[in-house]
């Protein structure tokens, strides 16, 4: 059975958090029109999936290692 836009109104927050919890979409009437509250399903990923690959920033972790840097370091006076 749909809800009116005044108990919609009047119960906002536990009408929406009850879409969270159950996922079961509810439905309101307004002017003769019905309309339809429902929870949309996005795909969660982890931020390290979502980073984005630089091409030429790879290299071989051994180099870094390797490096030597003393011959251009220069003390701060």
């Amino acid at each position: 059975m749909p809800l009116t836009a005044t108990r919609l109104r009047q119960d906002i927050y536990e009408i929406l958090d009850g879409v969270i919890a159950t996922g079961k979409p509810v439905e309101i009437e307004r002017k003769g029109q019905l309309l339809q509250i429902v929870m949309v399903q996005t795909p969660r990923t982890s931020r390290l999936a979502r980073i984005v690959k630089r091409p030429g920033l790879l290299c071989d972790p051994e180099e870094l290692v390797e490096s030597d840097w003393s011959g251009e370091w220069k003390p701060f006076l």
